[in-house]
């Protein structure tokens, strides 16, 4: 084989600078012992992900090396089971089954120099394109591409079409590349016209200015305070949105942990930053400085002026680990309460601040079990009458 127009060297070299670095050479001096320059030696090394040392291999590498192909090789030869083998590998019993079953006719004529042939030949690029490598495939899906299929369809019925012959599998997502990155040389440009968007280019999730990622700035929840963790002092909240059809409308709920408080942000024009930042200054600038401590909300974009929100409101703002909403469990269950008044697939635009002012005064009043059967608005009250005292 040759490699950038060079002859690649034999076998035998390379087991001879294997058996260098396994004997515990450097692999610039295994690679002199071999009869091969320090750049390929460490191409191979590198290549190959290292070898195993004499203890446990520890987990991380995606491939496995040829040392740990040698080890299979041991122990198998030895009678051992893959289980075993993949113990004291400390991979998964799976890897090295699947190992056995790509690289070799089964466990008695595994070798581990043939097995790293075998995975580095497959793992060569660049590749022919499977639609690009397989004329009667290509074919079979330009059929169907022409009787408007969609890649989905064409995908699981040649499956079905062809059930004993594995060359007859694609993708649905090699069928889209093949038509959209005409560099790949399968499908003609002209059969997106077959595409039930019709479009010749993919168009992007992502609009025109669109971040995404971390807001600026967040601090995490685990700076919050102790004292808002155990519910002890009130004026802790939490707060989220529930979502209309069609992630066309919303309405944003805030709970007082302590006391499980709700109030309700009408945002008729919207739910961006700026609707939700101006609707949280006007709902939390009404409230007593004692029950505005702190706010606790998920990472929507919604929030992304929560500093803003901040110095407006005087309060600190913190931000949930992603997919977490245990650690807003009072809005959570506060927003399943809503879905009765608010069900869901509904465009919430269409309330008026003074429905959902309503709907609070109902949360706010109905008797709770967690605060010894006292109503949150009860609660509130007597937290500020103390205060005031």
């Amino acid at each position: 084989m040759k490699k950038n127009g060079r002859p690649g060297a034999p076998r035998a070299v390379q087991v001879r600078f294997w058996e260098g670095v396994r004997s515990g050479l450097g692999v610039q001096e295994a690679g002199a012992a071999a009869g091969v320059g320090p750049v390929r030696a460490f191409g191979w090394f590198r290549q190959a992900g290292g070898v195993k040392s004499n203890g446990p291999r520890r987990a991380g590498g995606r491939y496995l090396s040829v040392g740990e192909r040698e080890e299979i090789a041991v122990g198998l030869a030895a009678g051992e089971s893959l289980r075993s083998v993949a113990g004291r590998l400390g991979r998964s019993p799976s890897t090295v089954s699947r190992e056995v079953r790509r690289n070799s006719r089964g466990r008695r004529h595994y070798r581990a120099l043939a097995a790293q042939g075998h995975a580095q030949h497959r793992a060569a690029r660049p590749k022919t394109a499977r639609l690009a490598g397989n004329d009667e495939l290509r074919e079979w899906v330009q059929a169907r591409l022409k009787e408007n299929w969609s890649p989905e369809q064409i995908s699981v019925m040649v499956r079905r079409e062809f059930p004993g012959r594995p060359e007859m599998r694609v993708s649905h997502e090699t069928i889209y590349q093949a038509i959209y990155v005409q560099g790949r040389g399968a499908l003609r440009r002209e059969l997106a016209a077959c595409l039930r968007t019709g479009r010749a280019l993919r168009k992007p999730r992502r609009k025109d200015g669109e971040r995404r990622g971390k807001i600026p700035g967040m601090v995490m929840i685990s700076e919050r305070p102790a004292e808002a963790e155990d519910r002890a002092v009130p004026g802790h909240w939490e707060g989220d949105l529930i979502i209309g059809a069609g992630h066309q409308s919303a309405i944003g709920t805030l709970v007082e942990r302590s006391t499980r408080f709700v109030m309700l942000l009408h945002l008729p024009d919207g739910h961006g930053p700026g609707q939700v930042a101006a609707a949280m200054t006007e709902a939390m600038g009404g409230l007593p400085a004692a029950i505005r401590r702190s706010l606790t909300w998920d990472q929507g974009t919604e929030m992304s002026s929560h500093a803003q929100i901040a110095l407006a409101t005087d309060m600190d703002i913190y931000f949930c680990d992603p997919h977490s909403p245990w650690q807003r469990g009072s809005n959570e269950n506060t927003n399943g309460l809503l879905r009765q008044y608010f069900p869901k697939g509904t465009d919430l635009a269409v309330h008026r601040r003074e429905h959902l002012a309503e709907v609070a005064d109902q949360l706010n009043s109905r008797p709770r079990k967690t605060l010894g059967w006292k109503t949150p608005a009860r609660a509130l009250d007597e937290f500020l009458a103390a205060a005031a005292a």
